[in-house]
């Protein structure tokens, strides 16, 4: 895929990755790169989160949804943010009471014309290691 960290900071995490290398039969970027992107974006939100606040868990995808909403011709990105009710204070507390947590994230990947060329919204589940 040839990803590459574009930002990050405590509330975005932003990867890019080239169109040659995540290219379909079409021209245009493959649907499992697209997903693989914002997926590991959100993960990556997930346990940057995890790792500043000293936490050693386990995390992965509990749930997630995917819309692919128009294609993609060029170099793409995926951005991840938390999703609008979800918060980090709530996610540490509960990881803090009972060694498991979850949270959901919301990425996309940005079209040419300003809008979502792809979303997936996700539940993330991390499990402290013992």
């Amino acid at each position: 895929m040839d990803l590459e960290l574009l930002a990050h900071n405590d509330e975005l995490l932003i990867l890019g990755a080239p169109l040659a290398p995540n290219v379909n039969d079409k021209g245009c970027a493959f649907g499992g790169s697209l997903v693989s992107l914002m997926t590991l974006c959100g993960w990556g939100l997930v346990e940057l989160a995890l790792r500043k606040q000293g936490h050693d868990c386990d995390v992965f995808v509990g749930e997630s949804t995917v819309r692919y909403l128009q294609p993609v011709w060029a170099d793409f990105r995926a951005e991840a943010r938390l999703a609008e009710d979800a918060d980090w204070a709530g996610f540490f507390a509960t990881l803090q009471a009972r060694g498991r947590a979850r949270i959901e994230v919301s990425c996309h990947v940005p079209g040419t014309d300003g809008l979502p060329a792809a979303t997936l919204t996700a539940r993330f589940v991390a499990k402290r290691r013992d």
